[in-house]
This record gives structure tokens, C-alpha cells and sequence, in this order.
């Protein structure tokens, strides 16, 4: 059927004689008025011609086929569907139309295609569509110059490069199919979103017009408006309630922060990134790392809580110090900028009065630790109920029956603050019922007890200790110079200065009502070889930084 091949009728001078010799086979034909059109008995496949037609003929091609031909407002339908243009070519019999310029399709009133030219096979009820193709829904519009359409499924496929365009968000790709009952579309092969809100890039995406959400299948890249970038495999994004789902190991990063994690739940909103299932956080800015099996981190506040076994690494000058408790929070304690505090200083040699105006800092970050907290470090080990460390000043703050081990000792107490300087122990403050044992041999230790106890490190190591009480005690096995155990000394005094060397107790020396007993190593009464309060807890100890991650 040679009239009805495409190419043919785009050519003018064609479609004139066309209709030329239309009107020279007309005039041998009776009746002179053209009956309605039908194709077959079942009325949802009918194409009747629809009133408001300027010129409608009949004619028969050299094969004998009758054709159709409708020019000026020429409009058909079939069923709900009602197909519209400058002309248009029916086959009754075949049930094809081809329609030419201003091309409509309305398919019952929901979705409605334009295009410069449309090849309709009405059995199948499938639309080719060429030039200029635009498919709306109410919805979302996608243009294309090449589409198929089919309007018994109500999907429309392109393969030669489109978009959709959904108010101010548009998505283009090289291939994409449109389910019209779904409102979703399949985008497939260089997928590009952009919204003033994200730029997105995909081989493969899906996206539903009415809902706004977006459905990753493949590996995907996403910048948001504040610069944070996701690299996810799957998920879904909601550009409505700016909500997302992420999975397949998911990774966010901004300029500060980089957060990974098995599943991802992002609310921009508030501003909160949820992380399961090893997930891991990483602040840049303050060299911290958190690793837990849930994580949650606010952007707006720039804080975090980890739970499911956390642990967190502060990274110092090349050393790293591992924290692991049930639960780990960072934040930041924020400070009015224009408050001034005013330091006087009086030199009473010279009668001269200074006043110093302090501004205080913008920011400080703290970390909290709550129960079964650890805590381990090349120099020094430790272990306690809460935590509480900030950067302004760099002390670990430990409450409930803490623990400390430095070497071959250990120290203990109610309440302990550890002073550090570029991640290294510089200092140990111990109040209540505080005491240092040190392991010097086998069942054998040096134990010094008192109120309070001050640590003080060289290098990594215990140098010195002062501990004070009413009275202070310790039990200390001195050496001769051979090392060899003189005995036992059971002491007490206001104050006792423990001297290290080694990590071993080199020298004790006492302050103020001394009072003490040397025991021969044969003949040390059973009670007197531990303070009140003695526990040796070194199986607490952590070995190793890979026992806080069990």
C-alpha cells in the first residue's frame, strides 16, 4: 500500500495530486454522501469520523484499496480516544490512520500527546508519533521526536533521547518508557536530574510524576544544593518531603564529613543522616571517626550518636586513641561570641592594675560515653561507667569506678581526669578513694591509697605520683641492688611521692606523720599485704584496640 508509506506524505506536490485524483474517482462514485466508518463489530475497536471535518473524500488506489481523507479539522476517535490534526489518511478496512500536522491524541480526557506527525494502527491501538512529541499526564511532560505509544497499555517508549519535564525538576536520558496508569517512568542510559534542589546522574533511574519520587536501580551520583554529594546503587528520594532511603553501601560527604553505611535514611529537613549496618563516620575537621552499627548524624547541629557497639578513633599527631561504649554522642557547645569576660590582674611591686578582655571561642566539640565505657591508647588504658571529653581543654572526664592501667600499673578511683596534650597522657587526677597498684612481681604489689592522687607522665609513661590522705597508705617491696626483694613495707603519711623508673616504683617517699613497719619477705601477715579496697582488675583490661569493635 504504497499511499500509505510515510515518506510519501511528507512531500506536498505528492499529497496535491493525491487529492486530485481523489476527486476524479469520487465523481464515479454513488451515494454522495460517505457512510460512518467501521472496522469491525466490536465497538472498542470502531474509528468513526467526528463532525467539524471541512472536506472528507473517498478514494481507491490503483490495488484497490478505499482510503479515507480528511483535511481541516480532521478529527476521529475510537473508543475514548479521539485523534486530531490538519488531515488525516484512514485505511476502514486495516483500521490505520495517518495523521499530518498539529497532531492531538486524547486518550479518555488523562493523558494527551501532540506531535507534527502520528501513524495510529487502530487493532492494536499503537501511536507512532515523530517530531515535536510532547506526552502529558497533568503531571509531568515528556518530549521527545520519536515515540511510540501504546494506548492499550498505556506505555510509551523512546529510544533516540527525550525528557520529562515536572515542574521545576527535568529529567532527560537516551531511552525511557512511561507507564500512564503508574505515572512512572523508566529511564534508562545517561539519566540526568537536575532540580534546583539536586543534580542527578544515573545509568538507570525510575521516577513517578505524581508523587515526585525518585527510584535509584543502579549506580547513581547526587549533589544536593549544600554541596553534599551521595553515591548510592539503590534507594528512593522523595523530591516532595526532601525524604531518602539508601542502600546497597551508601556514601554522603560534604566539605567536613563523609558517612557510609549498608542503609542510609537522609531527612533534609532537619538535616538528619541515618546509617545502619557498619556504618561509618568520618569528621575531617576534628580528625574523628565513629563506626557502630547504627549512626545518626545531624548536619544542622553538626553532631552524632552511635549505638550498636560504637567505637570512636580521635586521631592526635599520628596517634589514634579508640573508644568503644553502649552509646557515643558528639556536639558542639556553642558560645555567645559578643559576651566578654574581663580578667584583672594587679602587680602590687610596680601599683599597676591590667584588664584583660577575653573573648571566648565560637565553638567546642565534646563527646559523651555512656556505660561499659573503654578506652584504649598505646600509652594508656582505661575503663569506666560515663565519659565526658572536650576539646577546649583535651581531658577525659571518668565517672563510676574508673580504671586507668599505665605499663605494669594500675590506677583507680571514683572520679578520674586524665590530662592529655597531642593525644598523650600528661596528667591523671584522682579523687575519692583513690589508689595506684604496680605489679612487681608475681603476687606482688606495690599499692599506695589515699583521697586523692596526682599522675604525671613523661612521654607516654608514669614518671611520678602524689597521693594524699588522711592518712595515705602503701604496701611497697623494696629491692637491694642486686633486685633482689628485701621485704615488705607497710607505711602510712600525710603524703606520699611514688618515683618511677622503668614503669616499675623505683622510690617511695613520705610526707608528714610517718608511720610504717618493714615486714621480712617470710614473715608478712596475710593482712597486711593489700590496702582496704585492693582489686587487681587487669583481665578488664583492653589488650588491644580490636577488642573494643567486639
Amino acid at each position: 500500500m504504497i499511499l500509505l508509506h510515510a515518506k510519501f506524505w511528507y512531500k506536498p506536490i505528492f499529497i496535491f495530486c493525491l487529492f486530485f485524483y481523489a476527486g476524479y474517482v469520487l465523481k464515479a462514485q454513488t451515494p454522495a454522501v460517505l457512510p460512518t466508518p467501521v472496522i469491525n463489530s466490536d465497538t472498542t475497536r470502531e474509528i468513526e469520523i467526528l463532525p467539524g471535518t471541512r472536506s472528507l473524500r473517498m478514494i481507491t488506489i490503483p490495488d484497490g484499496t478505499a482510503l479515507q481523507t480528511l483535511a481541516g479539522n480532521a478529527a476521529v476517535k475510537q473508543g475514548k480516544t479521539i485523534l486530531r490534526g490538519d488531515s488525516i489518511i484512514l485505511n476502514p478496512l486495516t483500521g490505520i490512520a495517518e495523521v499530518f500536522g498539529n497532531v492531538h491524541i486524547n486518550d479518555a480526557d488523562t493523558v494527551n500527546t501532540y506531535a507534527s506527525y502520528l501513524k495510529y494502527l487502530g487493532k492494536e491501538r499503537i501511536a507512532y508519533l515523530k517530531k515535536n512529541v510532547k506526552l502529558t499526564d497533568g503531571k509531568g511532560t515528556l518530549l521527545t521526536e520519536d515515540l511510540e505509544y501504546n494506548l492499550a497499555t498505556g506505555i510509551a517508549t523512546y529510544k533516540g533521547g527525550g525528557r520529562v519535564v515536572n515542574g521545576t525538576t527535568i529529567l532527560t536520558s537516551d531511552d525511557a518508557t512511561y507507564f500512564s496508569d503508574t505515572k512512572d517512568v523508566y529511564f534508562k542510559k545517561y539519566v540526568h536530574l537536575t532540580d534546583p534542589e539536586y543534580d542527578i546522574k544515573a545509568d538507570s533511574l525510575m521516577y513517578n510524576t505524581q508523587s515526585k519520587i525518585a527510584t535509584f536501580i543502579s549506580p547513581t551520583r547526587i549533589v544536593t544544593k549544600d554541596k553534599g554529594i551521595i553515591n548510592t546503587r539503590s534507594g528512593t528520594y522523595n523530591l516532595l518531603t526532601k525524604e531518602a532511603v539508601f542502600y546497597d553501601r551508601t556514601a554522603y560527604s560534604d566539605s567536613t564529613i563523609s558517612l557510609v553505611g549498608g542503609k542510609i535514611a537522609y531527612d533534609e529537613k532537619s538535616g538528619i543522616l541515618q546509617a545502619e549496618d557498619n556504618a561509618k563516620f568520618v569528621d575531617s575537621a576534628n580528625n574523628v571517626t565513629a563506626i557502630g552499627g547504627l549512626l545518626l548524624v545531624n548536619k544542622f547541629e553538626n553532631s552524632f550518636l552511635a549505638t550498636r557497639k560504637p567505637v570512636m578513633i580521635l586521631y592526635r599527631n599520628n596517634d589514634s586513641t579508640y573508644i568503644a561504649a553502649d552509646t557515643l554522642f558528639s556536639g558542639l557547645r556553642k558560645f555567645d561570641t559578643t559576651a566578654k569576660t574581663s580578667v584583672i590582674k594587679t602587680d602590687t611591686l610596680n601599683s599597676v592594675t591590667a584588664v584583660n578582655i577575653q573573648t571566648p571561642k565560637d565553638t567546642i566539640r565534646y563527646f559523651l560515653g555512656f556505660n561499659h565505657v573503654r578506652i584504649f591508647n598505646d600509652s594508656l588504658q582505661a575503663v569506666c561507667d560515663s565519659l565526658y571529653y572536650s576539646t577546649e581543654d583535651s581531658v577525659f572526664r571518668m565517672f563510676r569506678d574508673p580504671l586507668a592501667w599505665n605499663g605494669k600499673s594500675q590506677l583507680m578511683g571514683d572520679t578520674m581526669y586524665l590530662f592529655t596534650e597531642l593525644q598523650k597522657p600528661k596528667r591523671l587526677y584522682v579523687f575519692n578513694n583513690s589508689m595506684v597498684i604496680n605489679e612487681s612481681a608475681t603476687n606482688l604489689f606495690n599499692q599506695m591509697g589515699g583521697r586523692t592522687l596526682n599522675g604525671y607522665f613523661k612521654e607516654g609513661t608514669i614518671d611520678y605520683i602524689r597521693v594524699k590522705g588522711s592518712p595515705a597508705e602503701s604496701v611497697f617491696y623494696p629491692q637491694d641492688e642486686d633486685s633482689a626483694y628485701v621485704g615488705m613495707n607497710r607505711s602510712s603519711g600525710d603524703v606520699i611521692d611514688i618515683f618511677f623508673l622503668n614503669k616499675e616504683v623505683d622510690k617511695v617517699v613520705f610526707v608528714n606523720d610517718v608511720n610504717g613497719t618493714l615486714f621480712p619477705l617470710r614473715q608478712i601477715p596475710e593482712d597486711k599485704k593489700r590496702l582496704k579496697g585492693f582489686n587487681w582488675l587487669d583481665s578488664r583490661r583492653p589488650k588491644h584496640k580490636l577488642e573494643l569493635f567486639e
